[in-house]
């Protein structure tokens, strides 16, 4: 098993920063770019659409990386996704801005998909869980930096958060330079030991890990989208809510940190229940007019995120045989990206953001019901 360098490492993890930003990377200054692009109706599809594009491109992507490889799809994808993620900026009207958008989401599956079964071709059991909970870390500094940087730069002039997605071709450079194309992969034997040993300890299967991906999701992206309305009524500005956003993803890296610890001590069924917990408390919070509550309201969803995907996406690995693993990663993909899509729905729920926020209080906690009291029975 060759081992990856230090640069290697990081540049997997860069990588990994951009699937959050695909969609969000729009959110703190939606108002503003969707009047430069010439959109005056369902402008949640700019950050929502995306998704979309990945949930009907993962299986094919998935087919794909187990047909070519991981390394060769990654590059195109790389490069596709600078061109299509910056290219918005010349287009004017919602068909060719949403089929842009569209688009996008599929190259980023293709990029999603391929980075983790890199990663998963690189590392094994626990540090494999270390490099993937990394990985959701990743993902959410990439919401903590490109939020930020979204927020600041919409508020310059409308286009400028578009140029962000060129980053792309700086991470290509460095995956040409520090990834090696080839890696002796762990014997094969091994692999299938570690996955049936794995199935056998938690009880969960890969259709429950996909079905519990899609609701965390779902009720993490909800703030994503509602909360920059909400925040807007109460005269927050731009670079407000940005940083607020920005905020609660770095909440959810420190987490994920320390999930890998709290996984092996108390098992993943109840780490995902306390997620749910956290997620639930979260939009107690979002109801009321509060800064303060805000705040705390950031704090508890970040920890829901960190508690839930990275984790997700570990067990996924782990109950994936290895000719099968760019596929189920791909389906994977297809759930977190669902959730994502699903949340372009709640602005039509009657009694407005507060009634949905209640919505997402009562089912997280339903949810952390059910996956608190379920391995009792799985044993």
């Amino acid at each position: 098993m060759g081992t990856l360098k230090t640069a290697g490492s990081f540049t997997l993890l860069c990588i990994a920063s951009l699937t959050i930003m695909v969609g969000t990377l729009l959110a703190p200054g939606l108002v503003s770019i969707s009047q430069g692009l010439g959109i005056t109706d369902n402008t949640v599809l700019l950050i929502t659409l995306p998704s979309l594009g990945a949930v009907v491109f993962a299986p094919l992507a998935g087919k794909l990386i187990d047909k070519y490889g991981a390394y060769k799809l990654l590059v195109i994808g790389l490069f596709l996704y600078g061109v299509a993620g910056a290219s918005a900026y010349f287009l004017k009207g919602p068909t060719l801005v949403f089929a842009n958008r569209f688009l996008l989401g599929g190259i980023t599956a293709v990029v999603m998909a391929s980075c983790t079964v890199l990663i998963s071709a690189w590392y094994t059991g626990e540090a494999r869980l270390g490099m993937i909970a990394k990985q959701g870390m990743a993902i959410e500094l990439g919401g903590v930096i490109f939020l930020f940087l979204g927020g600041l730069l919409a508020s310059q002039f409308w286009a400028l958060p578009f140029s962000l997605y060129l980053i792309a071709w700086v991470f290509l450079a460095m995956l040409l330079l520090f990834v090696p194309s080839k890696n002796s992969l762990a014997s094969n034997s091994d692999e299938v030991s570690e996955h049936l040993h794995h199935k056998a300890n938690n009880g969960l299967s890969l259709k429950s890990v996909y079905v519990i991906s899609t609701l965390a999701m779902t009720i993490f992206f909800t703030s994503t989208v509602l909360l920059p309305i909400t925040m807007n009524e109460e005269n927050f500005n731009e670079s407000q809510i940005g940083q607020l956003l920005a905020f609660i993803s770095l909440v959810a890296v420190v987490t994920a940190g320390f999930m890998p610890k709290i996984a092996k001590k108390l098992g993943e069924p109840k780490v995902l229940a306390f997620a749910f917990l956290a997620f639930s408390l979260s939009y107690i919070c979002f109801t009321q007019v509060s800064t303060l509550l805000l705040i705390l309201g950031a704090i508890l969803i970040g920890i829901g995120f960190g508690f839930s995907i990275p984790l997700l996406n570990h067990m996924t690995v782990e109950l994936s045989d290895v000719k099968v693993r760019g596929r189920n990663l791909s389906y994977f993909t297809m759930a977190v990206f669902s959730g994502q899509f699903f949340t372009s729905f709640m602005q039509y729920i009657p009694g407005g953001e507060k009634n949905v926020f209640i919505i997402c209080s009562v089912s997280a906690f339903i949810i952390a019901l059910v996956l608190f009291f379920k391995p009792i029975k799985a044993k």
